[in-house]
């Protein structure tokens, strides 16, 4: 149920292009794939709209110098958190096909909704709904060991009632405007021509079926709103601003199309110990003197798993920053985990004994015969 929004192809994969290419050669590829895979083209084959929608977004990502150098800085996880909104904020794929095909063939300006919210052949399109977006606070030590989060969430659903068609049974009637068809032709003659327009149908707005009898549900809307518990997993390693995506928890579609996205956005809360810097946390840790002059070890050291030792060279100074392998966050990407990074301060005593005071009164003056 759930996928990471990374998990995709290499974009410069997609469009069969080098990771040097520019934009007219970007644009270029794009054209002839979306020729070859359009899903007008390709009425029988299933995968024809998943296959069309990577192609687009490739495009998108890769046309967009913004995106494009975080893409190749840090490939997909450079635009976790990007809904499909911002990815496609700003492409004009309409522009590409202007002129082609003479408004044919579902080019023509509209192929990022057609593809991307669908469309019925009765004249009217079905629009895909809308991706929500859920903040999630969670700690340092819950993306150290994964968890499971639990949230409620209120959004609008299909009405189960009706089945999202917002009318009882055998409520719903043929449209007397279009006769079914959700478009109104007109034709004017001049001359020797004739010039048809074709419009969306005022009274049904495209539907071509009008509602004689609301459903009482939902009142005709077809949609309700409602509260859901949706089960999350935060994986192991993930950080601010990471994005887990949980498919179809969006807003319904209209009139049957595909359900919206869910996107988790996460927010890694401040920790009272630990710094983190990528996979790697640091932790700050005070010595007393004498053991920072003489060396030993300490066992006290926390970590995010129990505590552990290091060892201190005789001459340590404040500052001094010692490396723990292994003991860092998990990498997301791949095995393992980052490094610990023990920062040492050297503390100095303030609630000395007169024993102690005696001893390093004597401590100073073998230091000052030694300067001599």
């Amino acid at each position: 149920m759930y996928k990471e929004v990374m998990s995709k192809r290499d974009f410069y994969d997609v469009l069969g292009v080098s990771r040097e290419a520019d934009a007219d050669t970007i644009k270029k590829a794009y054209r002839g794939l979306a020729m070859k895979y359009h899903p007008d083209r390709n009425p029988d084959d299933a995968q024809a709209v998943e296959r069309m929608k990577e192609i687009n977004e490739a495009y998108a990502v890769l046309n967009d110098g913004e995106k494009r150098r975080l893409y190749d800085t840090y490939g997909h996880a450079g635009l976790q958190g990007f809904t499909q909104e911002d990815i496609f904020r700003g492409a004009d794929f309409g522009s590409i096909f202007e002129g082609l095909f003479g408004g044919g063939f579902g080019f023509g300006g509209g192929i990022f909704d057609e593809i991307f919210r669908g469309r019925s052949y009765g004249g009217t399109r079905r629009r895909r709904g809308a991706d929500l977006k859920y903040g999630l606070k969670v700690t340092l030590e819950d993306v150290y060991s994964g968890k499971e989060e639990v949230i409620n969430l209120r959004r609008t659903e299909t009405c189960s009632t009706c089945s999202g068609k917002g009318a009882k049974k055998d409520g719903i009637r043929v449209c007397e405007s279009c006769r079914g068809t959700g478009q109104m032709v007109s034709e004017q003659r001049r001359g020797g021509s004739v010039f048809r327009q074709i419009s969306v149908c005022g009274r049904c707005r495209g539907k071509g079926e009008a509602i004689l009898d609301p459903c009482e549900e939902c009142r005709g809307k077809g949609a309700v709103d409602r509260s859901k518990d949706i089960k999350v997993h935060v994986p192991k390693g993930m950080d601010s601003g990471h994005a887990i995506r949980i498919s179809g928890e969006g807003e319904p579609g209209s009139d049957g199309a595909a359900p919206g996205d869910l996107y988790i956005v996460l927010t890694v809360e401040d920790h009272d110990v630990f710094e983190r810097h990528g996979d790697d946390i640091y932790v700050a840790k005070e010595i007393d003197f004498p053991l920072a002059a003489l060396g030993g070890k300490i066992k006290d050291v926390p970590s995010l798993d129990g505590k552990v030792s290091i060892d201190i060279p005789a001459g340590t100074q404040t500052g001094s920053i010692f490396k723990v392998p292994n003991k860092g966050m998990p990498r997301l990407k791949g095995h393992g985990h980052g490094d610990e990074y023990v920062v040492v301060k050297v503390q100095t005593p303030t609630d000395l004994s007169r024993e102690e005071k005696d001893l390093l009164k004597n401590l100073q003056k073998l230091r000052d015969k030694k300067g001599r």
